[in-house]
């Protein structure tokens, strides 16, 4: 008798895991159907490969992270904008945590509020704007509408300058290129949590931090040729519906120049500076005609 209930445990365990294997495929089999509609495919097959090997050699409890794993690459794959905007705040609130936000009565955060007049809402997205105090010349945009400068690039820039700058960087949240990156970002933590879950301590820690990720994601982002034309293009768009001067976007452009050359800007991974203020300069004389 006791070896007989013991076969039937083993039995149980056995159906169980196999129940979860079928699992494991169907939901890798969802994903990659969900992938057909989207441009995360290269980002993500190691983390597919990951993900079936991990139904493969795991046992039923493995298996279950495994599943909670590929459910968050589905999930990153079709995320709405709700879902967008809520992890865009929490990682808003974790770098604002992270970082010396200037005061709002700062010469920083004054002169910030000023140049942002008339777009704390802009083609009827909420904007919110903040100042970091650091050393680098840097910006960047979080999907949720979240701006953040940095104290350096206000010294180094005029009003102009930064007005364009600000523009520029709307633009990259009107757009979607934001979402876009940041949905890439959120893909490549889930993918970790993939390599987690296939045994991988490594992995674990670092899936721990994929807030950070993704707003250092963010921070640099690999924006495409053409998006960077077209959050130009939006931000030129923007400063002459607000009477602004434009020439600001060559100016700064031309300054990123003179501080890291025409091969990189203050977003390391944009196209040169140089060209893009060649390209600003043709169409605001363009503009005058």
């Amino acid at each position: 008798m006791p070896r007989r209930r013991t076969a039937g445990r083993r039995c149980s365990a056995h159906h169980e895991n196999a129940f979860m294997l079928q699992l494991c495929y169907l939901q890798t089999t969802k994903f990659i159907m969900t992938l057909k509609a989207t441009a995360l495919i290269p980002a993500l097959l190691g983390a597919l490969t990951l993900s079936l090997a991990a139904c493969k050699t795991t046992g039923a409890g493995d298996i279950g992270s495994t599943l909670s794993a590929g459910s968050k690459l589905v999930t990153a794959a079709t995320l709405s904008d709700a879902e967008m905007t809520e992890l865009g705040n929490r990682t808003t609130a974790d770098q604002d945590r992270k970082n010396k936000v200037a005061a709002t009565n700062s010469k920083y955060a004054k002169r910030l509020a000023k140049l942002t007049t008339g777009w704390k809402t802009v083609d009827g997205t909420k904007l919110d704007y903040k100042v970091y105090i650091k050393n680098d010349v840097n910006a960047f945009a979080v999907p949720n509408g979240a701006i953040r400068v940095y104290s350096a690039l206000m010294d180094k820039f005029t009003d102009d300058e930064l007005r364009y700058v600000l523009a520029h960087e709307i633009g990259h949240v009107m757009l979607g290129h934001s979402k876009k990156a940041f949905q890439l970002a959120y893909t490549t933590a889930a993918a970790r949590d993939a390599a987690a879950a296939s045994g991988s301590s490594t992995a674990a820690t670092i899936a721990n931090s994929q807030l950070g990720d993704m707003a250092e994601a963010l921070i640099n982002a690999q924006f495409s040729q053409s998006q960077e034309n077209e959050a130009d293009d939006y931000a030129l768009k923007l400063l002459t519906q607000h009477k602004l001067n434009a020439r600001g976007s060559v100016t700064a452009l031309r300054k990123l120049e003179t501080l890291y050359g025409n091969e990189r800007s203050m977003f390391s991974s944009h196209p040169a500076p140089g060209e893009r203020a060649q390209r600003m300069e043709s169409q605001i004389a363009a503009m005058k005609k």
